[in-house]
């Protein structure tokens, strides 16, 4: 299901607390230090908002009726588009075995309570810097050398890299990134790929001729942005560039071919018809042509190759 767009004015702050008077008074102090506020009075409940809202931080109460903020983070942390969320707990409990549950149970932090809400707003306030940091950075190194766009939650344009504009402007000539939208080609399949949930790793492959591009969801925002990695599966030409230019057999280019796309062996093995042992023995070879120690060396000399 499709997360709603919330403002992008504003960091969200999600409480999971069954006590009317502590919710009244922590959603008071966080709307007064300019975050947007949302509400849960239990664990399943919190569970079912988000599975229309995706959070910058979720502010839990360890102890609840039915199911404790302990089994709601887990389930929380089990969901790859909600792993990146900071969890803080707020617990009366002093025990330090519990304090060790809160942590272990996928939380980020907690706070004693009754909440000093002076405190509570400084740790939230770090942990959503922190967060965003650490997002940014892992779409950085994702971005490096590859095709990526980003579009709004319904699958309409952002922006793109030179590169993925390039890419794409081979499905339908004359194509522009100010052009209104993505090619009609792409459009519809980006759409349903979207509209069933963003979750990092989904694909869908657009075909056009003897053109095919894999669209891969690599992470979701709150400002209403989806970040997406294009493979271009021009095979024959990107097979004979890495042929010729790294000096490679025709089955030795193959295989990097596709690990140049972000593919494990085991996929690489189902898609050239040869056993994994065969494709990790191809592998040896390519790191010693290459001089490179590493599959992510070897990727990135691909993914140069390829964009060329």
């Amino acid at each position: 299901m499709t997360a709603v767009s919330l403002p992008e004015h504003a960091r969200t702050v999600l409480i999971v607390d069954d006590e009317p008077d502590a919710l009244r008074m922590l959603t008071h102090a966080l709307e007064g230090a300019e975050l947007s506020v949302l509400v849960a009075v239990s664990g399943e409940a919190a569970l079912g908002l988000l599975d229309h809202i995706l959070p910058d931080l979720i502010l839990m109460d360890a102890m609840m009726p039915g199911m404790t903020g302990f089994e709601a983070t887990i389930r929380i942390k089990e969901r790859a588009e909600l792993a990146h969320v900071p969890v803080i707990f707020m617990t009366g409990l002093t025990q330090g075995e519990h304090v060790a549950q809160a942590l272990e149970s996928g939380g980020a932090d907690y706070v004693r309570k009754p909440v000093d809400l002076a405190e509570l707003i400084a740790r939230v306030k770090m942990h959503l810097a922190k967060s965003r940091a650490a997002h940014a950075s892992e779409a950085s190194l994702d971005a490096t050398g590859r095709l990526m766009i980003a579009t709004d939650l319904t699958g309409r344009l952002l922006w793109c890299t030179p590169r993925a504009e390039a890419s794409i402007a081979r499905l339908e000539p004359g194509w522009d990134k100010e052009s209104a939208g993505l090619p009609a080609a792409m459009a519809p399949l980006v759409e349903r790929l979207l509209a069933r949930g963003i979750k990092p790793g989904a694909t869908t492959r657009v075909e056009q001729g003897q053109m095919i591009i894999e669209v891969t969801v690599v992470a979701a925002y709150r400002e209403n942005e989806v970040l997406l990695r294009l493979n271009d599966l021009g095979h024959e030409d990107n097979i004979a560039r890495l042929r010729d230019q790294l000096a490679l057999t025709q089955r030795e280019a193959e295989v990097l071919l596709w690990v140049g796309y972000g593919k494990a062996s085991n996929d690489i093995s189902d898609v050239l018809n040869i056993s994994p042992r065969t494709v990790q023995k191809h592998l040896e070879r390519i790191y010693v042509k290459l001089g490179v120690e590493k599959r992510s060396a070897a990727a990135a000399m691909a993914i140069r190759i390829i964009g060329q």
